[in-house]
């Protein structure tokens, strides 16, 4: 039998399973994937987790669940908790709340944008969770789509798949996805109008004019969205 500090994902999935109903074999691998953990490899290649990784990914599920952090946020907490240092007052058992993730910043502020990834129709339905008939469905409804020219799928089709299998459990499925990127592609449609305007013509660095309207639209539509349900 492996000592407890040395566990195989198949164990760990058991161990976070008593806190995390949603977490998921293909999640532990996607967090992985993404560098915020890296467990040692066994001889036989098998992943092996120390008790250190069970913490982090705990600690990675207990954030994003309560206060809804993304990835990059999680990732600069945990190099600073790396370094001996603590990311914000409070423990890493209990973290506390953090700014709204929907606070505007500064345009020359704005944090870089994440490295593109690339990643073969097999390899999304690993990291995603989906089964090969949900895939199937979103596709035919144009919401997963390969990156242009290419049969490999990019970042915002992976987060889409993520999305489309945990809002499943909702009982939302493709046919209400659509209705969604419907109402995307008008938002899309009202930014490339805004652009138009003499303001936006003249100004200098017509990319991050995109990004800065983009930005601001999105913290807008998640207010009205929050507003309509709470209201």
């Amino acid at each position: 039998m492996p000592a407890p500090s040395s566990r195989s994902i198949g164990q760990v999935l058991k161990v976070l399973k008593e806190d995390f109903e949603d977490i998921s074999i293909s999640k532990i691998r996607f967090l992985e994937g993404e560098g915020l953990v890296s467990p040692e490899r066994a001889p036989s290649g098998y992943r092996r987790y120390s008790d250190q990784d069970i913490a982090r990914l705990r600690y990675i599920l207990e954030v994003q669940q309560k206060h809804y952090l993304p990835l990059k946020v999680i990732r600069e907490h945990l190099e600073k908790l790396d370094a001996g240092e603590q990311p914000v007052s409070g423990t890493t058992s209990e973290p506390p709340p953090l700014e709204p993730v929907v606070t505007p910043t500064p345009p020359e502020r704005q944090p870089q944008a994440k490295r593109p990834i690339n990643i073969p129709r097999r390899e999304l339905l690993r990291l995603s969770g989906l089964s090969e008939n949900q895939l199937i469905e979103l596709e035919r409804h144009a919401l997963v789509v390969p990156r242009r020219g290419t049969v490999q799928y990019g970042r915002d089709a992976l987060t889409i798949a993520v999305a489309a299998r945990k809002l499943a459990a909702y009982g939302m499925d493709a046919r209400h996805l659509r209705a969604i990127k419907q109402a995307a592609e008008r938002e899309a449609s009202l930014i490339d109008q805004s652009l138009l305007t003499p303001h936006v013509r003249h100004r200098s660095g017509s990319r991050q004019a995109v990004a800065d309207v983009m930005q601001l639209v999105l913290y807008a539509h998640a207010a009205l969205l929050r507003s309509s349900i709470t209201s």
